[in-house]
């Protein structure tokens, strides 16, 4: 056998191996798929929360929001984002509370200084 025969048997050897690595890796148990469902729908909830909720506290108090300063969540069917306001007496707010609900696909309940705005 030639050298050179012998060193292309070996790369596709090596290439052989690397294929059947990556398939036997690719399979995922039941549960690592739930678990991946699971984080994308949570992600997809604070995202959803975190572009419609400073929209509707913009439009009820006219503050722009950017970070909310606590968030809470079961991680699986609601996400609850909350801010302090900056400009109370300026016609701002002082706190404002927006919950979202993956079962209802939108915000279930706002409420700005007590005071519910939406509520489903």
């Amino acid at each position: 056998m030639s050298e050179t025969l012998k060193i292309m048997l070996s790369v596709v050897g090596v290439f052989v191996v690397g294929i059947i690595m990556v398939a036997t890796n690719k399979q995922q148990t039941n549960e690592q798929k739930e678990s991946a469902s699971m984080i994308r729908n949570l992600v997809a909830m604070q995202t959803m929360a975190g572009e419609k909720c400073p929209e509707l506290i913009k439009k009820e108090t006219g503050e722009q929001v950017y970070f909310p300063s606590a968030t809470e969540s079961d991680k699986e069917t609601y996400v609850t984002l909350k801010w302090e306001g900056e400009n109370s007496k300026k016609g701002g707010f002082k706190s404002a509370s927006c919950t979202l609900r993956s079962s209802l696909g939108g915000i279930s309940e706002l409420i700005i200084d007590d005071k519910v705005i939406i509520k489903k």
